[in-house]
C-alpha cells in the first residue's frame, strides 16, 4: 500500500516490482499475490488495461491513519485520559497541526450544530491557516476497508490468480512450482 498511496496513481504489478527490487530481491508472484490479496481486501480497485491490471488505492494513506487513531481511542477505557496522553506525546508542530484541523472541523459544521464563539465569520479569518489540510481532507475517501478489516496478506490458492504478463527471470521460478 505504501507504494501505491506514494504515486497515487494506478499502478501495475510491474511498476510495485521494479520499485521494490530497488531496495531488495523480490519475485514478481509474490507482488502479484499481495497486490491480488489487497483487491481481495478492498483496498485498492483494479481494472484491466490490456493484459494487466491497473491497481489504485481505494482509501487515503490519511484516512487509514484516522482510522487507527479511532479504533485505538475507542477501545480505551478512559478515552479523554488517552487522548490527555497522546497530546502529551504531540511534538509543537504535531500540537499546531491538530489546532489547524480542529478550526478546520469547526468550519465545517452546519452553523446549528456549532457552539457560542465558533461562527463562520470567525472561521473565516482561520481559512488561510487551514488550507494545507483542506486539500489532504478533499482526497481523503469514505470507502474502503476500516481498520477492523485490516489483516496481514495471505498467500492465496493458485485458481482465480489473474496473472499479468511474466517478462524475464520470473518465468522460470513460476513453472518450477
Amino acid at each position: 500500500m505504501t507504494r501505491v498511496w506514494q504515486w497515487n496513481r494506478p499502478v501495475t504489478v510491474r511498476e510495485v516490482l521494479e520499485d521494490l527490487q530497488q531496495e531488495r530481491s523480490i519475485a514478481y508472484t509474490t507482488v502479484m499475490t499481495v497486490m491480488d490479496n489487497l483487491h481481495q481486501k478492498g483496498w485498492v480497485r483494479r481494472e484491466v488495461e490490456g493484459r494487466a491490471y491497473r491497481y489504485t488505492a481505494v482509501s487515503t494513506r490519511a484516512a487509514y491513519a484516522a482510522a487507527l487513531m479511532n479504533e485505538a481511542w475507542s477501545k480505551s477505557d478512559n478515552p479523554a485520559a488517552a487522548l490527555v496522553a497522546f497530546f502529551g506525546m504531540m511534538s509543537s508542530e504535531q500540537r499546531q497541526s491538530l489546532e489547524d484541523a480542529m478550526r478546520l472541523v469547526r468550519r465545517d459544521r452546519p452553523e446549528g450544530d456549532r457552539p457560542e464563539g465558533d461562527r463562520p465569520e470567525e472561521a473565516a479569518s482561520e481559512e488561510a491557516d487551514t488550507e494545507a489540510i483542506s486539500t489532504e481532507t478533499e482526497t481523503v475517501s469514505n470507502e474502503g476497508p476500516g481498520v477492523q478489516d485490516r489483516e496481514e496478506p495471505e498467500v492465496p490458492e493458485e485458481q482465480g490468480v489473474f496473472e499479468e504478463p511474466d517478462e524475464g527471470a520470473d518465468a522460470g521460478r513460476e513453472s518450477g512450482r
